[in-house]
């Protein structure tokens, strides 16, 4: 469970306007986290702090299927991001280095920037601390929720790896 601030955004946000394009030589991800939609929000970053929301109408992560954006915004500690849905590489992209996704129109419908949301992601609840209102997510199937737990599916993988030489 987490609780953080909502930075909303509207729908088809891409790739490029969460990490601008020019900025893809760069591999590690705090140094891309410098750049989290400074096109589209160049006050983000002065609002951000670690554990925060970041939510979206629909088609979130549209675009490129590079993994700078995803990559950019764990490093820079978003607990989760909150969408009415999202572009699907984006969302396999973001499974896999263990930054959490959820799906909940209502939520989005029902919140704005600068709301306090408490995210239960095992059971799939959301409240939103400032209006009153809670939402039910779809909770991630036990294996999806192994794989954010660990950081992600090379971290997942090499604990397996380490359970199966020591069994």
């Amino acid at each position: 469970m987490f609780k953080g601030t909502v930075h909303k955004y509207g729908a088809n946000v891409n790739t490029d306007d969460i990490v601008p394009a020019r900025w893809l030589n760069l591999m590690d991800g705090n140094d891309l986290a410098k750049h989290l939609f400074e096109d589209v929000d160049a006050d983000f970053l002065k609002r951000f702090k670690t554990g925060d929301i970041v939510m979206a109408d629909t088609n979130f992560g549209c675009g490129s299927s590079r993994e700078h954006s995803p990559l950019a915004m764990k490093a820079i500690g978003v607990s989760a991001v909150i969408a009415k849905n999202f572009a699907r590489i984006f969302y396999r992209n973001s499974i896999n280095i263990g930054l959490p996704l959820v799906e909940c129109p209502e939520c989005v419908d029902n919140s704005k920037s600068g709301d306090i949301l408490e995210v239960d992601l095992e059971k799939g609840q959301i409240k939103n601390l400032t209006n009153g209102k809670s939402f039910q997510a779809a909770p991630y199937p036990e294996f999806m929720s192994e794989l954010i737990a660990a950081g992600g599916l090379v971290e997942y993988t090499k604990k397996r790896i380490a359970a199966a030489k020591k069994a």
